[in-house]
């Protein structure tokens, strides 16, 4: 494709996504998302914020090691240690970028950075030269364009090109834009900056008037050529614009846009599942193109169109973004190899033979109990092998829950803790309250519970439960997530591991915290 019919698709759910309250991953975690963005064939991945912290550094440069496909990119403020910093991270990578931002808009200018618009102007362009002394590919952002004066983003940005920006973002940081309004603005300055043909314009449009996506598609409606989105649409407050959504609008309605992306979206569904699973945030059914309700039909008229002529009322197919028309996957008669072969074709691969080996028990044991395996519940068997390899203080050794009409619910259950094993009982309000009252009479965490939330992974009264518990303490906030087929035993697994994410420390230090 060329310039004029390529959009490019940057994904920033492993850095702005990750500043979802209680979304922070690991570095193992987040190469597997990588991997998974990889398969999709995303062009950016925004690996994180490397001045944020240590984790954040070395996540990004394993990153970079590791995917060959996509260009890998750091964030960094218009700070010189920002930026060496970012390029360091990112230098392992076949193709690498460094995102450098600052505040554009008065309220900002004024009230974060204390500093008058000549200074930022100043700033930004000795931010781009630093960070092009580094790479060839450098993206500059101007932070709050959506409350910028359009006179100052057109000075700015002419000066950022002129320094070597290679891509020139347009966010709606706090997701004020409408999308007429949006476009518009995008148009002005793409006619008004006389250098704007040297750069790749693009958007980073927040949802909290729900207007992400489509503020998005009116900027690209106007000539925006880069959408940067996360999976599930994952992100600060409200969330971004759901890559999901922005890739099958554009490739639903070429007849509008007339341009496409090079997403294999086959690998949707799958990406949407293992970032749902990783984070703990559960997709609603009602969302576009990922939910579970995305392609049923209950109307009766529904029904019979799509069976007349399946476009009477679907527009995409499900099988295009990756849902299974055949949902039998594996069952208990499958081999080993069989079991290997389904994962790497889900973008799942241990790292050891002992790893692997304890996933295909975990398999064997999850077949005897269900009649069908779906890939959920492959990636939810992966998921807790690999949380079980990373066990800190405390695991759940067995447990007992009494449930009866008329009777107060106990609990008693046998955990570890530093490795010793300690029996605890408690009652409570329900099975649920009191397994967690049974596990705090032990730990006393001094954790306030802020959500508990049960899934199904697939259909049937059979299906795996997936909870997931988000902890809150000292201002830090930990997803613990559990599967199995007991709802229960599901509620302990995940409330266990969110403990051992508190008590394991290393916070994550929010990349806005520090100064500018």
């Amino acid at each position: 494709m060329s310039a004029n019919d390529h959009l490019v698709i940057f994904d920033t759910t492993l850095r702005d996504g990750e500043q979802s309250p209680g979304a922070t991953m690991n570095k193992a975690e987040k190469l597997r998302i990588a991997k998974a963005l990889e398969k999709l064939r995303v062009d950016v991945i925004e690996a994180g914020f490397a001045i944020a912290s240590q984790g954040d550094f070395e996540a990004i440069k394993g990153i970079a090691e590791t995917i060959k496909d996509s260009t890998i990119c750091s964030l960094a403020r218009a700070i010189d240690g920002d930026i060496d910093r970012a390029a360091e991270a990112v230098r392992p990578a076949n193709r690498s970028r460094i995102h450098t931002f600052i505040a554009t808009s008065p309220i900002h200018m004024k009230h974060k950075l204390n500093m008058a618009p000549d200074e930022v102007v100043e700033q930004a362009v000795r931010a781009v030269k630093r960070a092009r002394n580094h790479v060839a590919d450098v993206e500059f952002s101007c932070e709050d364009a959506g409350r910028s004066e359009l006179d100052f983003l057109c000075r700015i940005i002419e000066a950022a090109i002129d320094a070597g920006a290679t891509t020139i973002n347009i966010p709606d940081t706090v997701g004020y834009a409408i999308p007429h309004q949006f476009g518009n603005t995008m148009a002005q300055l793409l006619n008004r900056i006389p250098n704007a043909d040297k750069a790749i314009f693009s958007v980073h449009c927040h949802n909290d008037l729900g207007l992400a996506v489509a503020n998005s598609l009116a900027a690209v409606s106007q000539g925006a050529r880069q959408v940067e989105c996360t999976i599930n649409g994952l992100g600060e407050r409200a969330g971004n614009a759901s890559l999901e959504e922005i890739v099958m609008a554009v490739r639903t309605r070429q007849d509008y846009f007339n341009l496409d992306t090079r997403i294999d979206a086959t690998y949707i569904v799958p990406a949407s599942r293992l970032v749902s699973t990783i984070t703990g945030f559960p997709v609603q059914p009602n969302k576009a193109i990922v939910g579970a309700n995305a392609f049923a039909h209950e109307s009766g008229i529904h029904q019979d169109g799509v069976l007349k002529h399946r476009e009477t009322y679907e527009i995409m197919r499900a099988e295009d973004v990756g849902w299974h028309t055949n949902s039998l996957v594996m069952g208990k008669h499958s081999g080993r190899n069989a079991f290997r072969t389904r994962l790497l074709e889900l973008g799942i691969q241990f790292g050891t033979e002992t790893e692997l080996n304890e996933a295909f028990a975990r398999f064997k044991a999850l077949a005897d109990l269900k009649h069908e395996i779906f890939d959920e519940d492959l990636q939810a068997i992966a998921s807790n092998t690999r949380q079980k390899d990373q066990l800190g203080r405390f695991g759940l050794v067995c447990m007992k829950v009494c449930s009866e009409t008329g009777v107060i619910p106990k609990a008693d259950l046998t955990i570890t803790m530093d490795d010793k094993e300690h029996r605890v009982q408690a009652e409570g309000s329900g099975p649920v309250d009191a397994t967690f009252k049974a596990i705090e009479s032990l730990v006393d965490s001094g954790c306030k519970l802020q959500l508990y939330s049960v899934n199904n992974i697939t259909s049937g009264t059979d299906s795996q439960g997936e909870v997931t518990v988000r902890l809150e303490r000292g201002g830090r906030i930990v997803n613990g997530v559990g599967a199995d087929t007991d709802i229960i035993i599901a509620s302990a697994k995940a409330y266990i591991a969110a403990l051992n994410l508190i008590s394991a420390g290393g916070i994550r230090h929010h990349p806005q915290e520090a100064d500018v």
